[in-house]
């Protein structure tokens, strides 16, 4: 899958001529654009849209990747909140009678 979808790429000489404003206009009405230099691609130029689009694939595959590494080390294993207070030296009761500050 290809982040920019069916880029239009042109030079830095070529999106100088075409200037901002044409360059804006293009991607306002979503074509993905590619600045190259000597033909190495160097800079993009998306639709506020598609970016939004891309932030959310990001966070998507960023919450795959969470539960993927989550489930490949699951041990089956849990703790419960008592056994967590007891390590500490604590327990339901103690936390209960300790004040607030406010």
């Amino acid at each position: 899958m290809s982040l920019l979808h069916n880029p239009h790429e042109l030079s830095v000489s070529d999106a100088a001529q075409r200037g901002v404003a044409g360059m804006v206009a293009d991607a306002e009405s979503g074509t993905d654009l590619v600045v190259t230099r000597h033909r190495k691609p160097v800079a993009a130029m998306v639709s506020m849209d598609r970016l939004a689009e891309l932030d959310r694939a990001e966070s998507d595959l960023r919450d795959l990747a969470l539960v993927l590494a989550r489930a490949a080390t699951d041990t089956g294993s849990r703790t419960s909140l008592d056994e967590v207070l007891g390590a500490f030296g604590h327990t339901r009761e103690s936390l209960a009678e300790i004040e607030d500050d406010e």
